[in-house]
């Protein structure tokens, strides 16, 4: 998410930081690559023209003019604001009423929103400890209330059970009922999308909250539809009371434009990204981790989140302390593998690392294979404990039977022996030196991304 747009505001960037001493006709040229960046990225031409306008008189300030490395200050400037458009902070979904609490989902067909009712419960459930009923009041999409019974069956969310025949107010009456009784804490309620926004829909979903009363309204928009999803939620927006947004897709949005413009034209904040299909690639909203990935500073934080979960803390001092004594064992990097796997793969793992826009190149000129960590897991897998511990022993009648046992080659299982090997010598000397995550990517030798080919 967001390459493009950090591309495009670190080549504007650029340009501030090559000047020494900054005047009001280079802030202006500069300014002016920012926002052709941010409208090149989708990002609504009001929100653009907003943003400039408010950083403007900032950049021209004389504490910047004056100063001896504007490009940093400049960096800070539009970070602020980027924060400010974004949200400030981050916004808890709102479970402050008498249960059960009611979420109303709306969205357009195609936007995720049945599959993003099915995560949110699950989040709540993680997060909270907050049991949910799910109800679909979709009775016009073919197999839409069958869609979210089946995701609540396959992740364990109860499901109001499907009537046939009955219209959304009366299941909406129904579920509140069926809820009280069996003690449920939460209802959310998936709505009825349709392809485009049109008077039915909207009349319906107000019927819908007179009735339901809800505490939040969200709504789900797709964030690959660029300013049209900002069109939506505008539409939205006039007709029912919503509180919050949730995008979807982010993980295949390269421009970011949407997360711009939501909330500085609905007013309402953004809380959840959906980053992927399975039913935990749901993540809370940071304004300021987005605004650093914006920038091209990653989000160490959202990224040690993701690698930790699961994991115990027992399990990460272990293997810690391994890496410190450069013992890093193949059922560490076992560990590692999937835990990488659950942050979205290699290229997820990368791109929320800081300043790995400065190797791009290299990493696109390594053309690393999203597959490899499949197989990889499936080779280790193939290796006896003795093996896994201790590689040295692994000659080659060993490598021949760990290809076979994972169906793969033995030229891979030889990259991936010399992969750990670069890995833990690499380990190694950034533990001596006491370099950081950064200073080490900087230094990665590129045979190690040549090896990932």
């Amino acid at each position: 998410m967001f390459e493009s747009l950090t591309d495009k505001i670190e080549s504007a960037f650029s340009f501030f930081n090559r000047i020494t001493r900054l005047d009001e006709k280079q802030a202006d040229e500069g300014l002016r690559k920012i926002r052709q960046a941010l409208l090149e990225s989708d990002v609504s031409l009001s929100v653009a023209k907003d943003f400039i306008n408010k950083v403007k008189p900032k950049i021209i300030g004389q504490e910047v003019l004056k100063s001896v490395t504007p490009g940093q200050m400049i960096v800070k400037i539009v970070f602020d604001e980027l924060v400010t458009i974004l949200g400030d902070e981050k916004k808890e979904i709102n479970l402050n009423a008498v249960p059960p609490v009611k979420i109303l989902v709306v969205g357009l067909q195609g936007s995720g929103k049945t599959t993003t009712t099915a995560k949110l419960a699950k989040y709540l459930e993680k997060q909270y400890s907050k049991k949910s009923i799910l109800v679909s009041l979709d009775i016009y999409r073919p197999a839409a209330q069958k869609q979210l019974e089946v995701l609540g069956q396959n992740n364990s969310i109860k499901t109001l059970p499907i009537i046939e025949g009955q219209f959304p107010l009366e299941i909406s009456r129904r579920a509140i009922n069926a809820a009280s009784l069996s003690g449920e804490d939460i209802i959310i309620f998936d709505t009825a999308g349709r392809t485009q926004i049109d008077q039915q829909m909207m009349l319906e979903l107000k019927q819908l909250e007179n009735n339901i009363q809800p505490t939040e309204i969200i709504l789900v928009a797709d964030s690959l539809t660029g300013q049209d999803a900002v069109n939506i939620a505008s539409e939205f927006k006039k007709t029912v009371s919503l509180t919050s947004i949730i995008l979807t897709r982010i993980d295949g949005d390269g421009k970011g434009g949407a997360a711009l413009s939501m909330k500085a034209v609905t007013g309402c904040p953004i809380k959840f990204l959906g980053t992927g299909e399975a039913i935990n690639e749901i993540e809370v909203f940071h304004p300021d981790r987005i605004a650093n990935r914006i920038l091209g500073m990653g989000d160490v934080v959202s990224l040690v989140e993701k690698v930790s979960e699961g994991l115990e803390q027992e399990k990460i001092e272990e293997i810690e302390e391994n890496l410190k004594k450069g013992s890093f064992t193949f059922t560490d990097y076992l560990k590692q593998i999937r835990q990488m796997k659950k942050a979205g793969g290699m290229s997820g793992v990368l791109s929320m690392l800081p300043g790995v826009s400065k190797i791009k190149k290299q990493l696109d000129d390594s053309n690393i294979d999203e597959t490899l960590l499949l197989k990889q897991e499936a080779i280790i897998l193939s290796m006896t404990k003795k093996e896994r511990d201790n590689p040295k022993v692994i000659d080659g009648s060993r490598k021949k039977r760990i290809a076979n046992g994972s169906g793969t080659d033995i030229s891979m299982v030889n990259k991936l022996l010399k992969q750990h090997k670069m890995m833990t010598n690499m380990m190694k000397r950034m533990s001596k030196s006491g370099r950081g995550a950064l200073e080490g990517m900087e230094g990665i030798p590129p045979e190690l991304f040549n090896n990932l080919k």
